[in-house]
C-alpha cells in the first residue's frame, strides 16, 4: 500500500484546466445566466406597467428593487447553509425557488402587489445562484487562473443573462407583451435535471466533511493525468478553525479591516450599479434616445461588464495589486458617470454607459472573486454570501433612491451625481482591504536572496510591503 499523503488545495490550486473544469464552468455560466437574466429584466418591465398600474418614481424604483429584497435575505442565509450543508444542494435548491416563482410570475402577477411579491419569492432564490457559484468556481479553479476562470465560468453568464434582457426587452416585449420576459426566463426549468446529473459537491467542503473516497473521484475528474496516484494516497489539507457562527468570524480581528472593506465597496458598487441598470431605458427614451436604442443600452451595458472584468481579472492574475486595480476601475467607471451631465448627445450616452458596464460591474466581478480568495474554507461561502447580501441592501436602494430624485427634482442629474460619486467611493474604499493571501506578489525584486529550502510563498511573504 502506497503511503504518500496529498494535500488537496495544492492539487486543486496547482491543476491544469481539463475537460472537466471547462464542463463545470459551462454548467456554472448557465446557472448564472438566468440569475443574470431575471435580476435585469424589471428594468424592461416598467415601461408598459407604469401608466397602467399608476406608478410615480418611487414605487417604479420599488418595483425594481423587490426582488433585491429577497435576494438579500437570499444571499444573507444561503451561505449559512452552503457551509454546513454543502454547495451542491443549496445551489440546486435555489435554481428550483427561481424557477418556480418566476413561471408564477408570468402566470399571475397582473398588480403592482403581486408583481412585488412574487419578485421577492423569486429573489430568495437568485440569492443563491451567483454568489454560491462564485465561491464554488473559486474552490476548484488553478491558481494561475482563478480570476479568469472564474469569469468565464460566472461572469460571462451573468453578463450574457443581462445581454438577454435587453434584447427580450427590445424585440419580445413589443409582440407578446411584458410577460414574456417570464416566459422565456422560466425556461431554467430546462437547466435543473443537467445539474442534478452533472454538478458534483465542491471539493473543499467535502474535504471539511473528510469524505475521502469523494474527493478522490473527484480529484480524479479534475486531473485525469494523476488518477492512478489518487488511488492509495492518503489526502490532508490544512484544517480550517471551525467556527460556530461564521458570521461573526467575518468580524473577528483576523478579517474585520477587509470585510469592512468589501462590505462599504460593495454597498456602493451595486447601489451604482442597480440604479444606472434599472432606470437606463427609461432615462435615455428621456434623453431623446429611441425605444430600441433606450432598451439596447442595458444590454450594451451587460456586454461591456463582462469584456471589463475579463481585462480587470487577467491583469490581477497576471500582476497582483487588486486593490489598486479595483480602485481605478471604479474611479473610471464613476467619471464616465458624471460626464452625462454635462451632455446628452447620442456619442456620450453610449460612450458613457459603455464605460459604466466596462469599469463598475467589471470590477464587482471581480470583486466577487476578491472575497472569495480572502477567507478560509469554512466561512469562505457565508463571506461571499455576506458581501452580496450587504450589497443588496445598495441594490435595492439604487432604483429607489433614483426614482424619488427624478420624481423630485425633474431631471436625472442629481440621479447621476449620486451614482458616479458613489463609484468614486467604492474605488477609494476598497485600498484599505487586505490582500488576499492566494493573490501573486508584485513582479518586483526582493530586497533579500530568498533562504535556502523556504518556499516561494514564504519568501513572498516577507519580502517586501503586502499590496
Amino acid at each position: 500500500m502506497n503511503d504518500h499523503e496529498i494535500d488537496v488545495h495544492e492539487e486543486l490550486a496547482s491543476a491544469r484546466v481539463s475537460g472537466f473544469h471547462l464542463r463545470l464552468g459551462l454548467v456554472m455560466g448557465l446557472l448564472t445566466l438566468f440569475d443574470g437574466y431575471d435580476t435585469f429584466n424589471p428594468a424592461y418591465v416598467i415601461h408598459y406597467v407604469a401608466g397602467p398600474w399608476g406608478l410615480k418614481g418611487g414605487q417604479a424604483g420599488l418595483l425594481i428593487s423587490s426582488g433585491l429584497i429577497g435576494f438579500l435575505v437570499g444571499s444573507a442565509v444561503h451561505g449559512v447553509l452552503a457551509d454546513r450543508f454543502g454547495r451542491r444542494g443549496t445551489l440546486l435548491a435555489g435554481l428550483w425557488i427561481t424557477s418556480i416563482f418566476t413561471l408564477l410570475t408570468a402566470l399571475f402577477a397582473d398588480s403592482f402587489a403581486s408583481y412585488c411579491l412574487l419578485r421577492l419569492l423569486t429573489g430568495l432564490g437568485l440569492g443563491v445562484l451567483l454568489p454560491l457559484a462564485t465561491t464554488y468556481i473559486n474552490e476548484l479553479a488553478p491558481r494561475r487562473v482563478a480570476n479568469t476562470f472564474a469569469l468565464w465560468g460566472v461572469a460571462l453568464g451573468w453578463a450574457l443573462g443581462g445581454t438577454l434582457a435587453g434584447i427580450a426587452g427590445v424585440f419580445a416585449t413589443p409582440i407578446f407583451g411584458w410577460k414574456a420576459l417570464y416566459w422565456i426566463g422560466s425556461l431554467s426549468f430546462v437547466l435543473l435535471p443537467i445539474l442534478h446529473v452533472q454538478l458534483p459537491e465542491s471539493p473543499k467542503f467535502l474535504m471539511l466533511r473528510n469524505r475521502q473516497a469523494e474527493i478522490k473521484r473527484l480529484l480524479a475528474r479534475l486531473r485525469p493525468d494523476r488518477a492512478a496516484l489518487y488511488a492509495d494516497a492518503q489526502l490532508s489539507a490544512l484544517p480550517p478553525v471551525q467556527s460556530s457562527n461564521p458570521v461573526l468570524a467575518l468580524l473577528s480581528a483576523k478579517y474585520r479591516r477587509t470585510t469592512v472593506s468589501i462590505w462599504l465597496s460593495a454597498f456602493l458598487s451595486l447601489f451604482c450599479i442597480f440604479g444606472l441598470t434599472g432606470w437606463i431605458p427609461t432615462v435615455m427614451m428621456q434623453r431623446g434616445e429611441t425605444f430600441s436604442a433606450s432598451f439596447a443600452f442595458g444590454a450594451l451595458m451587460q456586454v461591456m461588464s463582462f469584456i471589463g472584468g475579463l481585462v480587470v481579472g487577467h491583469l490581477i492574475d497576471r500582476f497582483g495589486a487588486s486593490r489598486r486595480l479595483l480602485a481605478l476601475w471604479w474611479s473610471v467607471g464613476g467619471v464616465s458617470v458624471l460626464a452625462l451631465i454635462v451632455s446628452s448627445a447620442h456619442v456620450v450616452n453610449l460612450t458613457a454607459i459603455a464605460l459604466a458596464g466596462f469599469c463598475i460591474i467589471g470590477a464587482q466581478f471581480v470583486l466577487n472573486n476578491f472575497t472569495a480568495n480572502s477567507y478560509e474554507t469554512d466561512v469562505r461561502a457565508t463571506a461571499v454570501g455576506m458581501e452580496l447580501s450587504i450589497a443588496r441592501v445598495g441594490a435595492i436602494l439604487g432604483p429607489l433612491l433614483a426614482g424619488v430624485l427624478q420624481q423630485l427634482y425633474q431631471s436625472s442629474t442629481p440621479m447621476f451625481v449620486a451614482i458616479g460619486l458613489a463609484a468614486i467611493g467604492a474605488g477609494a474604499i476598497i485600498l484599505f482591504a487586505e490582500r488576499p493571501s492566494s493573490e501573486p506578489m508584485p513582479r518586483t525584486k526582493p530586497p533579500f536572496p530568498a533562504v535556502s529550502g523556504s518556499s516561494p510563498d514564504s519568501a513572498s511573504a516577507t519580502a517586501g510591503p503586502r499590496w
